[in-house]
């Protein structure tokens, strides 16, 4: 986590300066609108991490090893896909929560398909998505993403498994 928070400081600080450098108060807009958005996501990721931490603590170990860890296989891949699918919210949520996952004995292939179904089905946008872009549209889009999750969690798992000593 230091590393992405350096390089992302610097980042905020290089184009703070180009801002300011434009003379024209780009520099103080920008770090008002960063500022509100601070404090829009803020509480959303405070109780994230909360339910991360809750879910680490509360869920033994042994349970999520045995449903979702490496020797779950398919079964722990789409349990892994449905709940990424159902999960609400943004990556301010769910990339803690996989986070938490992975810490507490879930396999690669497991996070990997609940991610790819958190991208892709995303059951909480689906309103919105058959209100906008209709409903003959949306079928179309599950139907032909469908397979996705379970196909990266299984490539994930075969390629990548034994990074994490998940063979």
């Amino acid at each position: 986590m230091f590393l992405p928070t350096i390089i992302m400081a610097f980042l905020a600080i290089v184009l703070f300066l180009i801002g300011y450098a434009k003379g024209q108060g780009q520099h103080i807009e920008g770090a008002k609108i960063g500022f509100n958005l601070m404090v829009q996501v803020l509480p959303l990721l405070f109780f994230a991490f909360i339910v991360s931490g809750i879910i680490q603590v509360l869920v033994p170990r042994e349970y999520l090893v045995k449903w979702i860890g490496s020797g779950s296989g398919l079964r722990g891949i789409i349990i892994g896909s449905i709940a990424g699918g159902l999960s609400p919210g943004g990556p301010y949520v769910n990339l803690p929560i996989v986070a938490i996952l992975l810490n507490s004995g879930a396999s690669i292939g497991t996070t990997v398909a609940f991610i790819t179904g958190w991208s892709l089905y995303a059951v909480s946008r689906l309103p919105m998505e058959v209100g906008i872009l209709g409903v003959k549209f949306t079928i179309c889009r599950l139907l032909s993403t469908f397979l996705f999750p379970p196909l990266a969690g299984t490539i994930a798992q075969t390629l990548f498994g034994s990074l994490w000593g998940q063979e």
